[in-house]
């Protein structure tokens, strides 16, 4: 049981309808969603679920789903070598296009510049523990 009233994300995977929406953009993010089908997955009405979500997230499902896309895709860029087109697609980009403009919207730099910044600092950053650990 979660006491009423609370927000943020646990309090939403709480809620049996969210939970449920949340489970689905977290299991298949890449897929073709829209509020319609997302509110059937949660057994609500489109603006139920807007209402519900928006309590919780301080946001709408769409919105959420654009932030976990770009998240996921951030995570892929810092930790794999998998092109910038194949991560698009894979968190649900059909245009690569249209996935740099989202990307840099959000991290303020296009993908292929944010792994390009976060490899240089991950390596001056172990260079740096190396150091350490040797004093």
């Amino acid at each position: 049981q979660w006491p009423p009233g609370q927000i943020g994300w646990l309090a939403g995977a709480a809620d049996p309808a969210i939970g449920r929406a949340l489970a689905a953009l977290h299991q298949r993010p890449e897929y073709r969603w829209s509020l319609e089908a997302l509110a059937q997955e949660a057994n609500l009405s489109r603006s139920s679920l807007t209402e519900r979500f928006a309590r919780y997230f301080d946001e709408g499902p769409m919105a959420y789903l654009t932030q976990w896309r770009l998240e996921l895709a951030a995570e892929s860029l810092r930790n794999t070598s998998r092109s910038v087109l194949q991560i698009a697609s894979e968190v649900g980009y059909d245009s690569e296009a249209a996935f740099n403009r989202a990307f840099k919207r959000r991290f303020s730099a296009p993908p292929g510049q944010y792994r390009k910044a976060w490899r240089e600092n991950s390596a001056t950053r172990s260079a740096a523990l190396d150091r350490a650990l040797q004093n």
